[in-house]
């Protein structure tokens, strides 16, 4: 079986057993549980939500939290001696998905 979840503006398709990086609060070991279920199916036809499936959800364990790769910014503007670098490291989730729960 599997789902199509909604978290942070993202859309992910999970199953039992996955892993998935997301943007969700708590430190690891923490079970997190996602509502906005969009579709899920497996056997048979799928159920599509309209636009989330009601009374559906799918569990988690943070297995770790970490931070992507630096990603440089660098503005400028020529002629003006404006240079500006930055850089920014995005946090993350590693989510261990253990149940999808349809009703």
């Amino acid at each position: 079986m599997y789902a199509i979840i909604e978290t942070g503006g993202k859309q992910y398709r999970v199953a039992e057993g996955d892993v998935i990086r997301c943007d969700v609060p708590g430190e690891a070991g923490a079970e997190v549980t996602f509502d906005r279920v969009i579709l899920a199916g497996g056997k048979g036809d799928p159920k599509v939500g309209s636009p989330t499936i009601a009374k559906a959800s799918v569990s988690g364990t943070v297995v770790r939290r970490g931070r992507e790769k630096k990603i440089l910014v660098f503005h400028y503007k020529p002629k003006k001696r404006v240079r500006k670098l930055s850089g920014h490291r995005q946090p993350f989730a590693e989510v261990k998905i253990t149940k999808i729960n349809v009703v």
